[in-house]
């Protein structure tokens, strides 16, 4: 199990999945088990290199997703249940353990940067939850080292995501043991620098690892590990949800609709949430300038009218309860971070004097002023880097990388993305096999 001091495990994220099922024309389901041959199968890792290392447990990242999307939506209730959910004005940039209206997902390590590096302002905004693969690191190198006795250095995660941004995520230094182990217990060190990653890798560097060993992936078999292969999780609950059977409950949990969107279902989920905590309420979604940008509300019908009420035969408008919203690429969130930043007042002094008049306000300022009250009354916005989501992310298998530039086929990117979203959501059909 601990090979050379070392105990390799390995995690991978639904979209990676969907973007290998559609290269090798097979299901999601089917994608998973290639991977997993590929880490842990006597034909796969194993069997190649100078080495002959393979990954003792691979799971699925959709497991912490699960726990991120619960807590995601916990966070949001929490905040508009809240009478201290305001910023304090006197710092547009104060950090606090809570976020600020509107809540910005962290989950995406492109956007967080971007955040970082160029609108500070936007920083108080930031959900304050982990992704999930920075959870999943978390409960790994916690679990193992405790059950197995062993160091958390000494285990080894790799994590294939979507997303070449991931590597810049598990690079951070909150993302190390020093935030979930106790320094006050014996032997450990003041200082740690054991990461919850220790690599990350894309769908495309699969491809690359694979020819690197001298494996043909689609000649792997698409079918679970047998048993005998199978190195049991020493938390036997936690096997149970890690590694799920192809019918139990666990795995149909994990499903989500095509509404949920590509990108894990934060909004979604916080949605349903939403829906489920009042009765009656109803939900309305507006498309924006662009297929990345859309709203949400949710909204209730309007207290009935007493007979001796004026308006008892005017239909009242429903009452709106919740409002929220998902951008989607650079170019939405661009307009994101304009419409949250805070408006400064002139330091110039008053120039309308005795006999001058005061020039009127600019109709870009009053637009921008209704756009910052508009996005004031969101109280959650999913944000993610790449237009389309995290199917569409930098690190997935392309078109081209399949057919190459010369080819003539007639697929284009677009139809190639939709694909691979087709492939992501048939999870939900798989369960019906």
């Amino acid at each position: 199990m601990v090979r050379q001091g070392k105990l390799f495990v390995a995690s991978v994220s639904p979209q990676v999945r969907a973007s290998l099922a559609v290269t090798y024309g097979i299901s999601e389901l089917e994608a998973g088990w290639m991977l997993e041959q590929l880490l842990s199968g006597p034909s796969g890792l194993a069997s190649g290199g100078s080495y002959g290392n393979s990954f003792t447990w691979v799971v699925d990242t959709a497991s912490m997703r699960e726990v991120c999307l619960v807590l995601s939506a916990d966070e949001v209730m929490n905040f508009t249940s809240s009478s201290n959910a305001q910023p304090s004005p006197d710092s547009e940039v104060a950090f606090t353990t809570q976020a600020q209206k509107p809540i910005l997902t962290s989950a995406c390590p492109g956007w967080v940067c971007y955040a970082e590096k160029t609108h500070p302002h936007v920083l108080p905004h930031l959900s304050r939850l982990k992704s999930p693969q920075a959870l999943t690191g978390v409960l790994l190198k916690s679990v193992l080292s405790q059950q197995l006795g062993i160091h958390p250095e000494q285990i080894w995660h790799l994590s294939i995501m979507p997303c070449f941004d991931k590597k810049l995520e598990a690079s951070r230094q909150e993302l190390t043991d020093w935030y979930w182990r106790s320094t006050s217990d014996p032997g450990v060190d003041p200082n740690p620098q054991v990461r919850d990653v220790d690599c990350v890798i894309t769908a495309r560097e699969i491809l690359m690892l694979a020819d690197s060993r001298g494996i043909d992936l689609a000649k792997l078999p698409r079918e679970p590990l047998s048993s005998s292969s199978r190195t049991p999780f020493p938390d036997p609950f936690l096997n149970t949800i890690l590694f799920p059977d192809h019918n139990s409950s666990t795995r149909r949990r994990r499903s989500q609709p095509p509404a949920a969107g590509p990108s894990g279902g934060y909004l979604y989920h916080i949605l349903q949430s939403q829906l489920a905590a009042n009765p009656n309420s109803t939900l309305h979604t507006t498309r924006g300038r662009n297929a990345d940008v859309i709203e949400y509300r949710i909204t209730l019908p309007p207290p009935p009218a007493s007979e001796s009420s004026p308006s008892a035969n005017a239909k009242e408008p429903d009452v709106e309860i919740f409002k929220a919203a998902r951008y989607y690429g650079f170019r939405n969130i661009q307009n994101l971070v304009r419409k949250l930043k805070p408006s400064r007042a002139s330091r110039l002094p008053a120039a309308a004097g005795p006999g001058r008049a005061s020039r009127p306000p600019r109709a870009n300022n009053a637009a921008g002023s209704r756009d910052k009250a508009a996005m004031a009354d969101y109280a959650y916005v999913e944000v993610m880097a790449c237009p389309g989501g995290c199917t569409n992310g930098g690190g997935q298998i392309k078109v081209e990388d399949v057919f190459g530039p010369e080819s003539k086929t007639t697929m284009g990117q677009k139809q190639w993305l939709e694909k691979v979203d087709e492939a992501y959501y048939s999870m939900s059909d798989e369960e019906q096999m």
